[in-house]
């Protein structure tokens, strides 16, 4: 049997990394030569996870037909999201929690899309439906992946679902999961050695939003001022970005960890869809967003909405 690589989003975050790991390990139990790789940097947060759990990241590729005629996607479908040459390989299967767009295949596919907070979540669900146990250190990366996505359960897109496949994953990974999940998140949350150019694509994800182009890029923080304090620097590199995707927008959200409220910096020629979207007003091109912690399902839907009414 041919390798199969799987693999998440650009700009990986913990979901993706350990969602590739595990699936990896679930299919080749089953007979499927199969390897997680990564698509860009691990964030900090990540590298705690699997430090935490003694496991190496994957292997970084930029092109996978080079190296194999069939992969998995898992934690995303969008194209412009995923490996350069996607169109040269054949799609197997996609495991995700996100919206379906931007997608389509020559062949027949296995599809699988819940509307949970993590694709972890569902992995967990894949063991038990193929009866495979899940390795200790297999099972604190789901754990952290469910965690990071749901922001420690306090994100609007975390489900019972993912609360309780966390339980389970804790009790086999032999951790406690609000302890665990405080620190691996403040690790994440620490950015004294990031860059400007770092922080504006640590977590960035570019968006078809009706005839428009849009990056949202997300940021976690115990203090937002730690990155706002660079806001000159910021708007230089999101507008170096700008000009260098001919985007419409980029909006970079600073996510406060520990009150669940966002800040948003806009920069490009479409703010306004940004005040109309969430009813603010930016002053210096930056405003607050009380209560907004999910890319998914608080910011991408809305301001998808707004574009399209432009």
């Amino acid at each position: 049997m041919e390798k199969v690589l799987i693999f998440g989003h650009k700009n990986p975050d913990t979901d993706t990394i350990c969602s590739a790991i595990a699936y990896a390990e679930l299919k080749k139990s089953l007979g499927v030569d199969a390897e997680p790789v990564r698509l860009g940097e691990v964030n900090g947060e990540t590298q705690y996870a699997l430090d935490y759990f003694k496991t190496e990241a994957p292997r970084f590729i930029e092109k996978a037909a080079s190296e194999a005629k069939a992969v998995i996607l898992v934690d995303h479908n969008e194209f412009q999201q995923s490996v350069e040459d996607i169109k040269e390989v054949s799609i197997l299967e996609v495991i995700d929690h996100h919206r379906i767009a931007n997608f389509e295949t020559s062949d027949p596919l296995y599809y699988r899309a819940e509307p949970v907070g993590c694709t972890a979540t569902i992995l967990n669900k894949m063991y038990k439906e193929n009866g495979v146990e899940i390795k200790k250190e297999v099972a604190g990366l789901m754990l952290s992946a469910i965690i990071s996505d749901s922001l420690l359960f306090k994100s609007p897109t975390c489900t019972e679902q993912d609360i309780q496949a966390a339980k389970e994953l804790a009790e086999i990974a032999g951790v406690n999961a609000e302890e665990y999940g405080l620190e691996m998140l403040k690790a994440g949350a620490d950015l004294s050695d990031k860059t400007v150019e770092q922080l504006i694509s640590l977590d960035a994800k570019e968006f078809p939003m009706g005839t428009y182009k849009v990056e949202v890029a997300q940021v976690n923080a115990v203090d937002t001022n730690d990155v706002l304090a660079k806001q000159t620097e910021l708007e230089e590199a999101l507008n170096k970005t700008i000009a260098a995707k001919n985007l419409d927008l980029f909006l970079l959200v600073v996510t406060d960890i520990l009150n669940n409220d966002s800040v948003a910096l806009a920069v490009g020629s479409k703010t306004e869809a940004v005040e109309k979207a969430f009813n603010v007003t930016l002053e210096n091109k930056t405003a607050l967003l009380k209560g907004v912690v999910s890319r998914k399902k608080q910011i991408v839907p809305v301001l998808t909405e707004t574009f399209n009414a432009l």
